[in-house]
């Protein structure tokens, strides 16, 4: 979902169209098969290997008398290669008991970060499974979805984070970023390894393969992109593959996956050009990290979450650092808690492994409730604005100038050009009974060349541009197979709450995406026809016009603020909207008209076709630009946990545009920008990403997979589900916890009864410091915490306690903030949301 020049309406209907779960008929018995994924109780490769490295560490000892995470060997798969064969033949085992003599289709077996498999089976023979005594959990599949030359400089990466570690030749250095998405292109120059004068190091403790097929030739992968494989059976069970399309290799038909991956870590310097142009150079967050490409998305359908498992499953398996997900489930995760469905739950494994996690919030907002990403062990990421636009403008001969996009150059300066309607400038044997969408432009010979050459043709721009059933490059190559000057687009009226992306155009030209703005061109080309008075045949064409081009960037917006497709919290805990005491998103980035690479097969958007960099928007690039960030830290604090990563991103947000002030969150689809309000932790989560503080937050606030389990036991009714998903159980944990318990780095309490008081331990990474803590309550409720002062020595702990009082009764979320001032310059900042206040 990465472009969002579909109208609101059409991701309404795509969305629909994958919400159901597809199955198959077996075409001989008519009986219905589906794909189910299969969990055992017997605990997964790596949690074994986890319980190894923890009687290693109680036998040697330790300085810590912990495990320590710097020491962590990272590379298992090798070590854990029979192992995975004897897993395999477990499963094929229990298949063949269960089911005997029936026919059913093993499409993968998961060892690693979860014991089970995906199967195509009736869902009598899943029934058969589920009362195996060897099964933990039987799901069945569903679907998913997919949710830059200047976004360094306004992070401040050059002067900041990248000049702290040696510059972008050095950025990332070592961490391996793996991708689930819909592939990459290999060819492209953002992914070679020979553009630097400081090579690629051999990344030892990352195993991964390179697949090799027609699409994806040897060769292909090296030592910046040094992994690739594809994940398709579950998509190839449901007769729904098309390899001409969608490729049977980790080759990029669409170009999402090409756009994500160079965003993170895309080599730095590459030039951008587009339809001729150039639009400055291009890097991503951490240029010289390694990049690993887990394909499980395609073009023409989406993806299964059976696929997207296996994906995760071997990333952590070889060995990555970080898992970036530009994608979200097309529906939310029934059962007693979202957190409970498989790619959330190997993904709590992954985090058990060391592997930091970023999700996509979703391009499903403004509305509160509609976040996609649900669990507190992911980063989920919502998508803002960045400061650059391109401009356009078409400048009429009345004086009035109308906005409108187009990367496109300009007309002659100081000359006007005479406009043409295409619908007035027919051939004499086509009518527009004949043909009622003529206007759009799309055939050179339904037009009288002679009246158009060297004149400005306007054309309309419909919802079939948005269907793909017209394109503006045919309506450009129309405009130039005619002589025109140029081109003007006007938005149909139909179309309503539109936001078009800039397009690159080869000539001059400009679209107008309002339909205001489009009637008032029309209202002074209408009014400046001049027509016999017998016939009312048009005898001149008096409207002119020129057009300002849009290739040059603006940096003069204010910036940044959240869009209005980035998805929103509370975050739901289950299917029956019950807010969960978790803050979600957790922070926001630049997701807004990114540059990135592009594929050359890449056919996403119909407009970029053939270009090796594309612009695109959504919470899709937000994560990625989290994810090379996460490298940067990950590159500095080896021996970081996930949480102690997303506790550096989170406390060191900011809360301020570049000009000072708040930043502000799009309220709504039409007209966003006069639709905003300041953001709230429920917009922005901790703020927006301070890539030069995140590498030196002071503090932190750790968390372990253990807390994870605490509070997925403390949810009603969760034993025989955790114990399903992670074959432990809940007695194990003395006591379970709330989600306002978790330390994290933020406080949401959904349900305020009378008081609540939680607790926060924050660790010192820096020198001795004193800091200084001070609040903001939520409205309706009285907030104390101590201490209000404290001095911490480098690697000391410190409590805070935080005292809740509801003061009225309430039902709507207010906000507040913790902020701690150390003396020595490091301030961290605490969101608190409170939702539901009884006194």
């Amino acid at each position: 979902m990465g472009n969002l020049y579909w109208v609101y309406l059409m991701l309404a209907i795509c969305s629909g169209f994958f919400a159901n779960t597809l199955s198959q008929e077996d075409s001989n018995s008519g009986t219905i098969t589906a794909v189910y994924i299969v969990t055992l109780k017997q605990a997964p490769a790596a949690h074994h290997f986890e319980e190894e490295l923890r009687r290693q560490s109680r036998h040697h000892g330790s300085a810590s008398g912990r495990l320590n995470r710097l020491h962590k060997p990272r590379n298992t798969s090798r070590s854990h290669q029979t192992s995975s064969s004897y897993i395999s033949r477990v499963h094929d085992s229990l298949l063949r008991r269960a089911l005997k003599g029936e026919k059913y289709l093993k499409l993968y077996s998961y060892h690693y970060l979860i014991n089970g498999f995906a199967v195509l089976v009736t869902p009598e023979q899943a029934d058969k499974l589920s009362r195996r005594r060897e099964v933990a959990n039987v799901v069945l599949d569903f679907s998913v979805r997919t949710a830059t030359t200047h976004t360094p400089q306004f992070l401040g990466l050059p002067k900041g984070a990248w000049s702290q570690e040696g510059g972008y030749e050095t950025a990332g250095e070592g961490i391996v970023i793996g991708f689930i998405d819909t592939g990459i292109d290999p060819t492209h120059p953002s992914f070679a390894d020979d553009v630097s004068e400081h090579s690629y190091p051999v990344p030892a403790h990352f195993s991964g393969i390179c697949e090799v097929t027609r699409d994806f030739p040897s060769g292909s992968c090296n030592r910046k992109l040094v992994g690739a494989r594809h994940f398709a059976a579950s998509a190839i069970t449901r007769g729904i593959f098309n390899s001409s399309q969608d490729y049977a290799s980790p080759f990029d038909g669409d170009g999402h996956g090409t756009h994500t991956a160079s965003v993170a870590a895309g080599n730095h310097g590459i030039p951008v050009v587009v339809a001729g142009h150039h639009f400055g150079n291009a890097s991503g967050m951490a240029p010289h990290s390694h990049v690993a490409v887990y394909k499980a998305l395609y073009k023409s359908f989406g993806g299964f979450a059976a696929d997207v498992v296996a994906a995760i499953d071997q990333a952590a398996q070889d060995g990555v650092d970080i898992i970036s997900l530009s994608i979200t489930p097309n529906r939310r995760p029934p059962g007693i808690a979202t957190f409970f469905n498989p790619i959330d739950m190997a993904l709590l494994s992954a985090v058990k492994a060391g592997i930091f996690v970023v999700q996509a919030a979703g391009n499903t907002g403004p509305s509160p409730k509609s976040m996609s990403s649900f669990s507190p062990w992911i980063f989920t990421v919502g998508a803002t604005s960045h400061d650059r636009i391109y401009a356009n403008s078409i400048i009429l001969g009345n004086n009035v100038t109308i906005p409108g996009v187009g990367l496109a150059p300009g007309t002659d300066a100081d000359k006007m050009y005479t406009l043409i309607s295409a619908v007035h400038a027919l051939c004499n044997d086509t009518t527009l009974a004949n043909d009622m969408y003529v206007g759009e432009c799309q055939d050179s010979s339904n037009f009288n060349q002679e009246l158009i050459q060297g004149n400005l043709l306007i054309c309309s721009y419909s919802i079939r541009f948005v269907l793909g059933l017209s394109t503006i490059k045919q309506a450009l190559q129309t405009a130039k197979n005619l002589s025109a000057a140029g081109v003007v687009f006007y938005m149909d009226p139909f179309v309503i709450g539109f936001q078009l992306n800039p397009t690159p155009l080869k000539m001059p030209g400009i679209i107008i995406p309002s339909p205001d703005d489009s009637k008032i061109l029309l209202k002074y080309y209408n009014s400046s026809l001049e027509r016999d008075g017998f016939t009312r045949k048009i005898v001149r064409f008096g409207a002119i016009a020129s057009i300002s081009g849009g290739l040059k960037a603006n940096y003069s917006i204010s910036a940044p603020k959240v869009m209005y497709y980035s998805a929103r919290g509370p975050d739901p805990e289950d299917s029956f909207l019950d807010d969960a005491d978790i803050m979600k998103p957790n922070l926001v980035a630049p997701g807004n008209l990114i540059w990135a690479a592009w594929s050359s097969l890449g056919t996403d958007s119909v407009e970029f076709q053939g270009e090796s960099f594309a612009m695109m928007s959504g919470t899709s690039m937000s994560a990625p630009h989290i994810a090379g960030l996460a490298a940067l830290i990950k590159q500095k604090f080896p021996y970081f946990s996930p949480a102690a990563i997303a506790s550096a991103l989170s406390t060191t947000a900011s809360l301020y545009d570049k000009n000072g002030g708040p930043v502000m969150a799009q309220r709504a689809y039409a007209n966003p920008d006069q639709n905003q309000s300041p953001a709230t932790p429920f917009d922005m989560g901790s703020g927006f990403v301070n890539a030069t503080s995140a590498l030196d937050p002071g503090l932190i606030l750790d968390s372990t997979y253990d807390d994870y389990m605490s509070f997925l036991c403390g949810i009603n009714g969760s034993a025989p589900v955790v114990l399903n998903y992670t074959g432990q159980n809940c007695w194990v944990y003395n006591s379970t916890i709330g989600g306002a318990d978790l330390n994290l780095p933020s406080i949401t309490i959904a349900r305020l009864n009378q008081s609540r008081t939680v607790e926060r331990s924050v660790t010192n990474i820096a020198g001795n410091e004193t800091y200084r803590v001070g609040w903001s309550a939520p409205y309706g409720v009285s907030v104390k915490v101590t201490p209000t002062h404290f001095s911490i020595g480098m690697g000391e702990k410190q409590v805070l306690t935080i005292t809740f009082n509801a003061t009225i009764n309430n039902s709507v979320a207010s906000f507040g903030r913790i902020g701690l001032f150390g003396n020595q310059g490091h301030n961290l900042n605490i969101p608190l949301s409170v939702i539901i206040r009884v006194s």
